[in-house]
């Protein structure tokens, strides 16, 4: 959606504010923690929320993780295969992020005294690549995953067993868990069906 409609914004018309540009459809909705439907939160960026999480896929063969600071107003991108996307590359996917984050957060504020709090400055950004493990072509997507969940729960550094090595493993827990948390699962009696299903990803 941000990468899709970001021309779109890029070339609306601001008010005497600077603000009133066009945001993709759909972003208070992200913006207040509204959807995705089935794992809403119904918190608000930078008032509830200071960290944000999401994969970003580059050309329909590689995925990245981002990790979004509000309060310090950057973002870190995890890749897993550095040399997969140039510098160049991975500036013109970031404007995007760069940009409308902040924009968002004084476009959507409701009051004047949480607008005031945020400025339309972009973002900083940077890709580190010491301590980031990398991987072969095709495990991209689990480790771009890896990298959020470890950095969520408090790691201030990558594990030593999160490696190619364990790659296999690393899939089977990641679809284990995907599998338990997905909405319904706990009323459902019969999770054999579950279970089975899992063996397809072993």
């Amino acid at each position: 959606m941000w990468r899709k409609k970001y021309g779109e914004f890029k070339s609306s018309v601001s008010d005497h504010n600077n603000l009133g540009r066009r945001l993709p459809g759909g972003s208070w909705n992200l913006y207040a923690g509204i959807v995705p439907i089935f794992c809403a939160t119904n918190k608000t960026w930078g008032v509830d929320i200071d960290e944000i999480y999401t994969p970003v896929n580059f050309q329909n063969d590689h995925w990245i993780a981002i990790w979004i600071s509000i309060p310090k107003r950057h973002i870190v991108v995890w890749d897993s295969i550095v040399k997969h996307i140039s510098k160049a590359q991975l500036d013109e996917i970031m404007e995007h992020f760069l940009t409308m984050v902040p924009y968002l957060l004084v476009e959507c504020a409701s009051t004047d005294e949480e607008r005031i709090k945020y400025s339309l400055e972009p973002f900083t950004y940077e890709r580190p690549t010491v301590g980031v493990p990398q991987c072969i072509a095709g495990d991209c997507g689990v480790y771009a995953l890896k990298y959020m969940e470890c950095h969520a729960l408090g790691y201030t550094s990558f594990p030593a067993a999160f490696c190619e090595k364990n790659v296999k493993h690393i899939w089977e827990k990641m679809a284990h868990d995907i599998f338990h948390e997905t909405p319904g699962f706990e009323g459902i009696e019969d999770k054999t069906s579950y279970y089975n299903d899992l063996d397809t990803y072993g």
